[in-house]
């Protein structure tokens, strides 16, 4: 079973995101209301997949996938960013400091359920 990191503020998009990430497969998914959270988390376990958003109090996403990225022990899981952030130079950033994939909100199950699946190659 793959384990999934949801690292979103708003508690009812992240139980929005959860629904379709366990809707889309056989994923275990743990949650983080922020970027501290979320680095409170990574030693808990082995993460599959890290999905984010960029907005967040303390540790925004663009600082939790630098610090993903630039960690040995971490750099080799893949992140998805979900965010209202929908400009050109948003995204570029995003994909440039290591994100696999950048979704906006607001997202479709469908959309959200294909990048999970295509970034882990399932």
């Amino acid at each position: 079973m793959k384990s999934i990191l949801i690292v979103e503020d708003s508690a009812t998009t992240r139980a929005l995101i959860r629904a379709v990430v366990e809707e889309a497969g056989e994923f275990e998914t743990v949650e983080a209301a922020t970027g501290f959270e979320a680095l409170k988390q990574l030693p808990t376990r082995e993460f599959d997949l890290i999905i984010t958003d960029i907005n967040m109090p303390d540790i925004n996403g663009l600082e939790l996938i630098n610090f993903v990225k630039t960690n040995p022990r971490y750099s080799h899981i893949p992140l998805v960013i979900i965010s209202t952030e929908k400009s050109e130079e948003d995204k570029k950033r995003g994909l440039a400091i290591g994100a696999s994939a950048y979704i906006t909100k607001p997202f479709k199950a469908k959309e959200l359920q294909e990048t999970i699946k295509e970034v882990l190659k399932l």
